[in-house]
C-alpha cells in the first residue's frame, strides 16, 4: 500500500480530470477508479460476459465493447438494475484499486473517485481534496464534453452527493469556476503541502 494517499473527488463536470492531470505532471501517480471501472469490463472479461448475459447484446457497441452510454441510461432509470451492476463491479474495482495503490512508487498517491465519500473510499485516504464547481457550470461542462442530454446529467447528479455534503466531508476544497490557470495555481500550493505531509509520515 502507498505510504500516503490523497483522495481526489468532485461531482460530474467539476474538473477532477484536470486536477489529476496536474498531479501526474508533477510525477504523482493517480489511480482513477473510473478508468479501473472501464478496464474490468473490457472485451473478453468475465464481468462483461455477465453484463451481456443479464442485459442482452443491446448494451454492446458494433465492435463488441460495452456501450457505456446505453448501460448508463438503463441503470439510472432503474435502481434495481443499478444495484445489480454495482454488486458485480464494485468488488472487482476495489481489488484492482488496492493492487495499484500497493504498487505505487511516487512521493504520494492520488486515488481519484467521483464517489469517494459515497462509497466510503475516503476511509483509506490520509487526506481528501474536493474539486468544487457551481451546479450550473457542472451541467454545462458535462453536456458539452459528453454530448449528453440535460435530463441524463440531472439523473447522474441526483445520484451523487450534493455540493454541501461533499464540502462538509472534504479536508481541502478548491473552487474550479474560472479556468485551468486558476485551478493549477491552487493545486501548486497543495501539492507542496502533500509532499511534506507524505515525508513526515515516512519518518
Amino acid at each position: 500500500m502507498a505510504n500516503w494517499i490523497l483522495g481526489l473527488t468532485g461531482g460530474i463536470g467539476s474538473g477532477k480530470s484536470m486536477a489529476s492531470r496536474y498531479f501526474e505532471q508533477q510525477g504523482i501517480e493517480c489511480i482513477d477508479a473510473d478508468q479501473i471501472a472501464r478496464d474490468v469490463v473490457q472485451t473478453g472479461t468475465t464481468a462483461l460476459n455477465s453484463i451481456i448475459e443479464h442485459f442482452g447484446t443491446g448494451v454492446l457497441l458494433p465492435n463488441g465493447q460495452l456501450n457505456r452510454a446505453q448501460l448508463r441510461s438503463i441503470i439510472f432509470s432503474d435502481p434495481a438494475e443499478k444495484q445489480w451492476l454495482e454488486q458485480l463491479l464494485h468488488p472487482l474495482i476495489q481489488a484492482e484499486t488496492e493492487r495499484c495503490l500497493h504498487e505505487s512508487q511516487s512521493a504520494y498517491t492520488v486515488l481519484v473517485s467521483p464517489l469517494l465519500f459515497e462509497q466510503g473510499r475516503h476511509q483509506q485516504c490520509d487526506r481528501t481534496l474536493l474539486i468544487d464547481a457551481p451546479e450550473q457550470l457542472q451541467r454545462q461542462r458535462t453536456m458539452v464534453r459528453d454530448g449528453t442530454s440535460s435530463e441524463q446529467v440531472e439523473s447522474i447528479m441526483s445520484s451523487q452527493w450534493t455540493r454541501a455534503q461533499r464540502r462538509s466531508m472534504a479536508d481541502d476544497v478548491l473552487l474550479n469556476d474560472q479556468g485551468p490557470e486558476q485551478l493549477y495555481q491552487q493545486l501548486k500550493v497543495l501539492h507542496k503541502r502533500y509532499v511534506n505531509l507524505a515525508l513526515k509520515t515516512q519518518r
